[in-house]
């Protein structure tokens, strides 16, 4: 199966995803990165690893829709199966979300629906959470709110600093997603409703 990132920042999940493919943890072909950001480090991460990579400007489209009508543009143009989200900070359009139905996966730091949105570690941390942990969801047409395919629970140290939470968090993320990414490309998921089935 070819599959898709969408990226906007650092990449530091790609680069787990980029890993994991290369070692055969996840058994797809990452066909194509794409960014919304042109300066993104995640597309020098792609380079690198020499996958094709591209930038797609938003200021470039009247509206949301449009935007994600050029992505779904280039996803057929690639034979892209499946999306994984890792990073990315646009909300999908609905247009986006039906033509890749129960194809799009995201991860996100916290163990929804616990702490959703784009600042969810630090959300935790500051709201005096016990355990907190990762989610690794597919996406539908509400934020953070997709059914669920994998969690994992963390506790929270009193000790810890934010930082440090942090990269407790991405340490899990990145094993997480590479679990849950293989699953589905090995077409080990079955989605009834809300919940998902590993097969």
């Amino acid at each position: 199966m070819n599959f898709a990132v969408l990226v906007s920042g650092r990449g530091t999940n790609l680069q787990a995803i980029i890993d994991a493919v290369k070692n055969r943890r996840i058994k797809a072909h990452l066909k194509l990165v794409v960014s919304d950001k042109k300066n993104a480090y995640a597309l020098i991460r792609s380079r690198k690893a020499g996958i094709k990579n591209i930038f797609i400007d938003p200021a470039c489209f009247k509206d949301r829709e449009y935007f994600d009508r050029e992505l779904v543009k280039n996803f057929k143009n690639e034979k892209i199966d499946f999306i994984v989200l890792a990073g990315f900070m646009r909300i999908l359009s609905p247009y986006f979300i039906r033509t890749f139905k129960n194809k799009i996966l995201n991860i996100h730091p916290a163990l929804l629906p616990a702490f959703k949105g784009a600042h969810a570690i630090k959300d935790a941390y500051t709201y005096g959470a016990k355990i907190t942990g990762v989610t690794v969801h597919f996406v539908d047409e509400k934020v953070d709110h997709g059914p669920i395919i994998l969690q994992e629970s963390l506790a929270i140290n009193p000790k810890d600093s934010l930082s440090a939470l942090e990269v407790k968090i991405h340490a899990v993320e990145h094993r997480l997603y590479a679990q849950a990414i293989n699953l589905f490309a090995r077409k080990q998921l079955k989605i009834s409703g809300r919940k998902v089935k590993i097969l």
